[in-house]
């Protein structure tokens, strides 16, 4: 029999994970301002693959990033990751 994933563990780390990644770009659009190093695009990109709530929160809040047309797949992810978890809920509660 497989064991059952720990759902809050599992929600506790997508809430960091999410976290993370909102100041990571809130730190890229910080750079932007100073002119300093900044996180490539590539690197942003695959963050909010991983954390879309938080890429789209920091671009909402900081208005980043907001013009460039790869990152209107940020909602799309979110929605991925939404019926992704809604799924493990399901599956799992059974």
């Amino acid at each position: 029999m497989i064991p059952e994933p720990d759902l809050k563990l599992f929600l506790f780390a997508l809430t960091l994970i999410n976290v993370f990644v909102f100041f990571r770009f809130a730190g890229d659009k910080y750079a932007a301002r100073r002119n300093v190093k900044r996180t490539s695009e590539r690197t942003l990109i695959f963050l909010a693959l991983l954390g879309p709530f938080g890429a789209y929160g920091a671009m909402k809040v900081f208005r980043h990033k907001t013009q460039k047309l790869k990152f209107y797949l940020i909602p799309l992810f979110a929605i991925l990751q939404s019926v992704f978890l809604l799924w493990s809920l399901v599956w799992y509660s059974w």
